[in-house]
């Protein structure tokens, strides 16, 4: 299969949603759209290095594909990574991007016909974001759907009122965050005690598990290892 080819992409927009995470907007130039698949990525080529390879990084699209040109980023900031010291300290409003995409399979099925389980951890939650308000806007048919957000404390829960308020618009959604280093009034710990306790009584489900690669790895184990079959286990992996 031929690679995408390369794109350009202005960035019109830069919010901060954390201390150290940042949103992007990012205006693809010389197209009126810019289609792609809830949970899919973009890579970027970033003036970090004369080698090519090392100069690739690649980020899930937090947006839904709405017609428009336009699809955000979500950017945590990693103190001794060169991508996003660039991303953080260079790019502003009006910078041009070299990207490919949409890129990955890690997509819905075509049919929601089992429950979903979306496990994430800090800015994997970028594609469930992606996917939960596409299910919303296409009114498409499903069954339950959680979403299992892990991270550490309170000031670093992403898009927690806009996930709050969709509970209230998408029907038989759950959204269950867990604060790791935190006591508050919601759930405290990791996030696999969560799932655990809603496959108690081994519903038909499909899991989705994007985030750092220690969280999916033993996400994955134990998913096993509660009996579900590996087809059922869909993987995103950060870092």
């Amino acid at each position: 299969m031929a690679l995408l080819p390369w794109l350009t992409g202005k960035v019109i927009l830069i919010e901060t949603e954390t201390t150290n995470t940042h949103r992007f907007w990012v205006e693809v130039q010389g197209a009126t759209s810019f289609d792609f698949k809830p949970g899919q990525f973009v890579t970027l080529d970033l003036p970090i290095d004369t080698r090519p390879t090392r100069r690739y990084r690649s980020y899930s699209i937090a947006s839904w594909p709405d017609g428009s040109n336009v699809f955000e980023l979500l950017i945590v900031l990693n103190k001794t990574g060169a991508g996003t010291q660039y991303i953080f300290n260079e790019v502003q409003v009006g910078t041009e991007l070299k990207f490919r995409g949409p890129l990955g399979v890690f997509v819905l099925p075509e049919e929601l016909n089992k429950d979903l389980i979306l496990i994430c951890t800090g800015t994997g939650i970028a594609p469930f974001r992606s996917m939960l308000h596409y299910i919303s806007n296409r009114q498409i048919p499903h069954k339950n759907i959680y979403l299992v957000f892990g991270t550490r404390e309170q000031k670093d829960l992403l898009y927690y009122e806009e996930m709050k308020e969709l509970q209230h618009t998408l029907k038989d959604f759950y959204f269950l965050p867990t604060l790791s280093r935190q006591q508050w009034e919601g759930h405290t710990g990791y996030v696999h005690a969560i799932y655990e306790a809603i496959c108690k009584e081994k519903p038909d489900a499909q899991f989705y598990l994007c985030g750092w690669k220690n969280m999916v790895d033993e996400a994955r184990q134990k998913i096993l290892d509660m009996g579900y079959d590996k087809k059922t286990i869909h993987l995103e992996l950060y870092g």
